[in-house]
């Protein structure tokens, strides 16, 4: 039985009232939801908040989960739509602040002394270049490792789209990434 096909009878088994079977789906599924609201909402200090949010939904409508997708697909686009009403609420309210430059708190407050961090960073920075739809079939499919098809699930979209995005995200990086190394090379 593969690990989806595992995830999706813990799922099925929780939606019976099995309270092992839920503590197991959520964490095998944890991680993954965490790091796609992160990448969905480019706000890496929000994604606790949407992962929970997005299980608490889950969890509450588990029983209409027949099983007919992956669970970690039915998953993720339940972490869509919890990013999507995220966004909008904060649309919609505005934002205040007691320091003049806000931006420059905000950068002195995240750590930078963590290993790694400066590739998370600079990963960060690369997908943030990428148009929202391409960023968004790239971190399904090559970080979450989904399948296309159920990327596809998950985006509302069709899976030759999903394929033609992650072939530009990939495209985009790649030419992102020779004109960061073409002033080094210049250089030396």
């Amino acid at each position: 039985m593969s690990v989806d096909e595992s995830i999706t009878a813990w799922a099925l088994a929780a939606r019976g009232g099995d309270p092992d079977a839920v503590e197991r789906f959520v964490r095998a599924l944890h991680r993954d939801v965490v790091r796609y609201v992160a990448h969905l909402s480019a706000d890496p200090q929000a994604a606790d908040d949407l992962a929970q949010d997005t299980f608490l939904r889950a969890l509450g409508s588990l029983h209409r989960f027949e099983g007919r997708s992956s669970a970690r697909a039915w998953l993720l686009s339940i972490a869509r739509r919890a990013v999507i009403d995220s966004l909008r609420h904060a649309a919609a309210r505005p934002r205040l602040s007691d320091t003049l430059d806000w931006q420059m708190a905000v950068e002195l407050a995240q750590p930078s002394e963590l290993p790694g961090f400066d590739e998370g960073i600079a990963l960060l920075d690369l997908l943030e270049a990428l148009p929202d739809d391409r960023r968004e079939a790239f971190v399904l499919t090559q970080l979450l490792g989904l399948p296309y098809a159920e990327a596809a699930e998950v985006s509302d979209c069709p899976v030759g789209t999903v394929r033609s995005r992650v072939a530009r995200a990939r495209a985009t990086l790649i030419d992102l990434l020779t004109e960061a190394d073409a002033p080094v090379a210049a250089a030396a």
